[in-house]
């Protein structure tokens, strides 16, 4: 089939169902941690390294898959992406450990690299420029909603399934996105490329493993010796420098370089890739903290948890298409940096409302102001972005994009993490010690210390019940301290999360000064070449 035989929107509604599950597995996961824990037997870093291994094997290859596309044909690298990705999938579910579990999620995070770049490319190749902010409008809702309602569908089958079928469940959704691909996706060919930058391709794939293995395991090592005298430090350094020298290869090779930083000449692709790593680092880095604040403090389940946040998911999704049309015709800039202000200014409001006797249903007015923000960020950044690059750069632009959004989403992760570990270690500490001051003083130190030594755990998405071991206490001290050390680890937790929401509200700061530099892109009233 090629593209004058194809129906564009039936093609991009086979393309979204694949790219849907992509996205709904960088979020799934989170919610199955506890589950995992327990029924794997294993230490909160190995399941950790479950969440992260996808990350990385999503975010590191993607440049080069992008080119893929442009070498082989997007449709086709696209299918062997769906194709690995499904495989993985029930691969993951049937894993016996969790070293079984990591190796597959490592292969399903390859199959997403394939997968995603293609997706963009398609939308600038099977839509005129007059057109293309619906289609975006389409891409962006899936792209929120799929990020949104991991928590709840994973929390559903986590709870009633197990968490294996947070992975079988994408067995057959990749089963009909295979079949739907190959009956109304066309083969488009492009052919622009006639070689690989091998050391483009090393240089970028070390120095982003580098950057985000030391970033992502840092609290892991102490921020301190990993193997062999080698420091974090020392390989998040050496990840910079190769970077830097990729960049530097990139200006001085003139045959085919992975990235041609010509791209970058465009205003709107420079400005949307920063705004779209700021909108990755805060969708993959708020959920930590609101999950372990809603469940280990306020108590919901799962499914009650994901519960929550669904009509946050639905109004994003029913948001996003009505913005893409819209951004055909109005700036597209101002709804990008609204919905960053909408998303802020909701976190905002759960932080200042979050107390450890709250009503959770109380939150879902700030939740649906998230809801809304999200709905008008994807489909105009993704516009913007897009709209302005060669036709014959699509492929490599659409990788760049996709890249520092998942990069974003693996330094945001990171750094939430570090950031949440720190405060719960503090805060805890402080309300602990404030809480001994009701206790006979030879009792203070003791229940200080050990309500400290619980802190990390109820970090790490443990009961944080707070009822710390401390030996000799008379009966009468012993119900009071365990009512305090219920009280202090509750009051520690929930100021730990408040603090950390600070750190991705900057963000999409950041992300709105960004999104002012983008300009309004004039459809130009040809179509674009369609072989």
């Amino acid at each position: 089939m090629n593209a004058r035989q194809a129906n564009p929107w039936a093609a991009l509604g086979a393309l979204c169902l694949g790219f849907f599950m992509i996205l709904l597995d960088t979020t799934i996961v989170s919610i199955a941690v506890p589950d995992m824990l327990r029924e794997l037997d294993t230490g909160l870093n190995s399941v950790v390294w479950v969440i992260s291994v996808y990350l990385l094997t999503y975010a590191v290859p993607m440049l080069f898959t992008s080119r893929l596309g442009d070498r082989f044909g997007p449709k086709r690298i696209f299918l062997a992406g769906l194709v690995v990705f499904t495989a993985s999938s029930l691969w993951c579910g049937l894993s016996g450990d969790v070293s079984m579990l990591i190796a597959a999620r490592a292969v399903q995070g390859l199959g997403a690299a394939l997968m995603t770049p293609q997706t963009l490319a398609f939308i600038t190749h099977l839509f005129p420029p007059a057109k293309r902010g619906a289609a975006m409008g389409m891409w962006g809702g899936v792209a929120g909603l799929a990020t949104i309602t991991g928590p709840l569908l994973g929390g559903v089958l986590v709870d009633h399934l197990g968490w294996e079928w947070i992975f079988f469940v994408n067995v057959p959704i990749g089963v009909v996105a295979i079949v739907l691909t190959l009956l109304l996706v066309p083969d488009w060919q492009p052919r622009h490329s006639h070689s690989f930058d091998v050391p483009g391709i090393v240089l970028s794939a070390a120095g982003l493993f580098c950057v985000v293995f030391g970033v992502q395991n840092g609290e892991h090592y102490d921020w301190g010796t990993v193997a062999g005298g080698i420091t974090v430090f020392e390989i998040i350094g050496a990840g910079v420098v190769l970077l830097v020298a990729f960049v530097l290869w990139q200006r001085y090779n003139k045959s085919e370089p992975l990235m041609p930083l010509a791209v970058f000449g465009n205003r709107n692709f420079s400005a949307g890739t920063l705004t779209a790593a700021t909108v990755g680092f805060t969708m993959t880095g708020m959920f930590l903290p609101l999950i372990i604040y809603i469940q280990t403090v306020l108590g919901l389940s799962p499914t009650m948890a994901g519960a929550l946040t669904a009509p946050m998911s639905l109004l994003s999704g029913v948001v996003a298409p009505f913005v893409g049309r819209a951004s055909d015709r109005v700036d597209g800039r101002y709804l990008v940096m609204g919905g960053l202000a909408l998303l802020a200014l909701g976190m905002g409001t759960i932080a200042l409302q979050a107390r450890p006797d709250s009503n959770p249903w109380t939150f879902i007015p700030a939740l649906l102001v998230c809801g809304v923000g999200i709905g008008c960020i994807f489909s105009p950044m993704s516009n913007l972005t897009m709209n302005g690059v060669e036709p014959k750069l699509a492929g490599t632009a659409s990788g760049i994009f996709n890249t520092s959004r998942q990069v974003g989403g693996v330094l945001g992760s990171a750094a939430i993490g570090v950031l949440l570990q720190a405060r719960i270690s503090t805060s805890v500490t402080d309300e602990a010690t404030a809480a001994a001051a009701q206790l006979p003083e030879q009792y203070r130190a003791p229940f200080v210390e050990a309500i400290a030594n619980t802190a990390a755990g109820a970090g790490e998405f443990g009961s944080g019940s707070g009822q710390a071991a401390i030996p000799g206490l008379p009966p009468e001290v012993a119900e009071l301290a365990g009512r305090l050390a219920s009280g202090a680890v509750q009051a520690g937790l929930t100021d730990a999360a408040r603090t950390t929401l600070i750190l991705p509200i900057a963000v999409l700061l950041l992300g709105i000064v960004s999104a002012a530099m983008l300009r309004r892109v004039t459809p130009r009233p040809e179509v674009t070449a369609r072989t």
